[in-house]
């Protein structure tokens, strides 16, 4: 009798394991298909072939306004430029590594590889949420939270080496209201970043924050605010190839 009860509770045990990790698993899917939805659906989505934002970065702890524009080509290229104190800062990624031209000395050389790392992720566009299994990334639906005072879907977003993305998406609509991950400070530790979205907007049915935030470590890092988007312009190639 013993031995009845303790199989038949390991059983009971291993059919809520499976029905966890059944459920978990859709309510991840239908969270991320949702997300895709609010963005415009996967059709508007996928036929993004490149596009081009241009816009205006406010860093607060320098006091300082500086333009920006960036670039972003199916499926793995990406291009980011702005001027800071009259010098030009260019960073891109062609596909198969990061370069980047110092301001200082106009010499291009390759990127740090962890913001190589960063940087072909960006390059990666919506591709990123359309095939994630082609990337290797999957997806941990975390539950809800609150965050400042909004009621958030938590997803967990975890790539091949190991670098996570947690999205907040706002529970009334499911576009993107905070992302939080970790990156590398200047001195070597692990520093918090997170990004907080605003002014959203449609442009050729897919439907994009026009303002972001940036925290670090907690405090107000700098302000995003983009002017235009476009897409599909015919981008050529040899824009993300620093020669």
């Amino acid at each position: 009798m013993k031995n009845k009860k303790l199989l038949m509770a390991a059983l009971t045990l291993f059919l809520m394991a499976i029905l966890t990790l059944s459920a978990s698993a859709q309510t991840e899917k239908e969270i991320l298909e949702n997300m895709i939805k609010a963005m415009g659906g996967r059709e508007a989505l996928a036929a993004v072939k490149d596009m081009r934002g241009t816009g205006t970065i406010e860093i607060i702890q320098f006091g300082m306004t500086a333009p920006f524009t960036y670039y972003q080509k199916e499926p793995n290229k990406y291009r980011m430029e702005f001027e800071v104190m009259g010098m030009s800062v260019v960073q891109t990624y062609d596909g198969e590594k990061g370069m980047w031209i110092n301001p200082q000395t106009g010499e291009i050389s390759e990127l740090p590889p962890d913001q190589a790392r960063q940087i072909a992720k960006q390059s990666w566009g919506n591709d990123i949420f359309l095939n994630p299994d082609k990337h290797g990334v999957t997806h941990t639906y975390k539950g809800k939270e609150e965050v400042n005072g909004k009621s958030c879907h938590v997803l967990e977003q975890k790539f091949p080496d190991g670098d996570r993305i947690i999205y907040y998406l706002d529970s009334s609509n499911y576009l993107i209201y905070k992302t939080r991950t970790t990156a590398t400070s200047p001195t070597g530790g692990e520093l918090e970043v997170e990004m907080v979205f605003s002014d959203y907007r449609k442009i050729n049915r897919v439907v994009t924050a026009f303002s972001w935030t940036m925290f670090q470590g907690g405090a107000e890092y700098a302000r995003f605010t983009l002017n235009e988007v476009v897409y599909n312009t015919g981008l050529d190639d040899s824009l993300f190839v620093l020669k």
